[in-house]
């Protein structure tokens, strides 16, 4: 049975979440293997959207396995908020259809302040990420540094004593050098005693889960959070995330080798976006850039924050599709383009009066870049709904066309409009 990885070709939020949704119906599990709760999918499913951050896509499917892996930063506190909303649309999570990895790491209330503080202070001196303050940066740091708590700990609270020592070692040094109160060890304990007995009913090594799984002839689907230009070594660094947001985090963050994978699935909007600082090439500071974000109710769906919006960047997909070993894309949102007289695909740059047919990940050679264009007419027919290419505008067929062209790579997946059914398949990504 074939495994399919997606991850986000752009700057994320590409709605990732209808297909991931749109996909969970043919596999038997469905993994998130990096991020933590700062990433979002909106599902809408017979007219109802599930709006979910930690929790894998499948769980809002019957039937269905959901795991969070290795990879994952786990908030326990919003975790349960999540299970608990979820509840009130009637969707009902058990240790039945969700498993969390045991040696995932926990986002602690120390982590939300520091995020905070350092964005605070980063924003003063001008030099802020854009971070969602919500912990994920120096959770992960910890867990490079040998110091977090994990999953696991919290079954034995005779050990963690010892282990929150050792972390409060380095977070107490940081908080007197950021002028703000030392936290006691007991505050740590008793905020995870709180949460304990919610969080380890979930908990199994998962690595041994999924090749069990996988030896029974199970399809897994490993669902990917943030986009390729966030990852934390391939991205526009330093306005990145704090992980590997890349296909191959996909076996490192869920404890699968590079063999069980089987397609990767890039997916991609029919323009760009990026939420927060950071590099833009194609970035329209007009009253397109202002269509694109109403047209397409371009608002973070943990953050509610407003995204930047440009042109069709077909340099950068390029490049996520070389880095992530993409097998086709699903191209989205292509129904937010309608209308329009004309439109522009970036296909090379100029930095300092030389071309670039790929990104430097050099800082101030991103700062610098020129876009150069194609530019194609536009369409006045309508793309919303179409679910076969013959309901599709000649000119829209020639728009998709080159940006397979441009990328080097096909398009698996057509959407057409937030329903799930409003799809055109050119290929299934699990078909063997």
């Amino acid at each position: 049975m074939a495994n399919v990885v997606v991850i986000g070709s752009q700057w994320g939020d590409e709605g990732k979440g209808k297909i991931v949704d749109w996909l969970s119906e043919r596999a038997d599990v469905i993994v998130r293997f990096q991020g933590g709760h700062n990433a979002g999918h909106t599902l809408v499913i017979d007219g109802v959207s599930y709006k979910l951050s930690l929790l894998p896509s499948g769980v809002v499917r019957e039937g269905k396995l959901s795991v969070i892996g290795n990879g994952v930063v786990i908030d326990p506190h919003a975790l349960v908020d999540e299970i608990n909303r979820l509840a009130d649309q009637g969707v009902v999570v058990t240790t039945d259809n969700l498993r969390i990895a045991e040696n995932a790491s926990i986002i602690l209330s120390l982590h939300r302040e520091l995020d905070a503080l350092r964005e605070d202070a980063a924003s003063s001196a001008g030099t802020k990420i854009g971070t969602t303050r919500r912990g994920i940066g120096p959770a992960y740091e910890d867990k490079v540094g040998r110091r977090a708590i994990r999953v696991m700990d919290l079954a034995n609270f005779e050990t963690l004593p010892a282990k929150i020592d050792r972390l409060l070692t380095h977070h107490n040094a940081l908080r007197r050098g950021l002028g703000v109160a030392e936290i006691s060890g007991e505050a740590i304990l008793n905020e995870l005693k709180e949460i304990a007995d919610q969080l380890v009913p979930f908990t199994e090594p998962v690595w041994r889960l999924l090749d069990d799984r996988k030896r029974a002839g199970a399809r897994i689907l490993f669902e990917g959070a943030q986009g390729t230009l966030l990852d934390i070594d391939h991205g526009t660094y330093p306005f990145v995330t704090s992980s590997n947001t890349i296909a191959g985090q996909a076996a490192a963050g869920s404890g699968v080798g590079p063999g069980s994978i089987d397609y990767v699935l890039g997916i991609t909007k029919a323009y760009t976006t990026r939420v927060g600082e950071g590099p833009f090439p194609t970035e329209l500071e007009n009253e397109i850039g202002q269509f694109l974000g109403e047209r397409g109710h371009e608002f973070g769906t943990v953050t509610g924050r407003k995204r930047r919006c440009g042109w069709f960047d077909a340099v950068l997909v390029r490049q996520a599709v070389a880095i992530n070993g993409v097998g086709g894309i699903a191209l989205t949102k292509l129904d937010v383009l309608d209308g329009l007289e004309e439109i522009c695909v970036c296909t090379s740059y100029r930095i300092d009066g030389k071309e670039f047919d790929y990104l430097p990940a050099s800082q101030g050679q991103q700062m610098r870049v020129e876009p150069i264009y194609t530019k194609l007419p536009g369409w006045k027919g309508s793309t919303v709904g179409a679910r076969s290419w013959a309901d599709l505008p000649a000119e829209a067929v020639k728009y998709v066309r080159l940006i397979e062209e441009l990328i080097g790579a096909p398009v698996a997946l057509l959407s057409t409009s937030p329903e799930r059914d409003d799809t055109i398949l050119v290929q299934d990504p699990f078909d063997d």
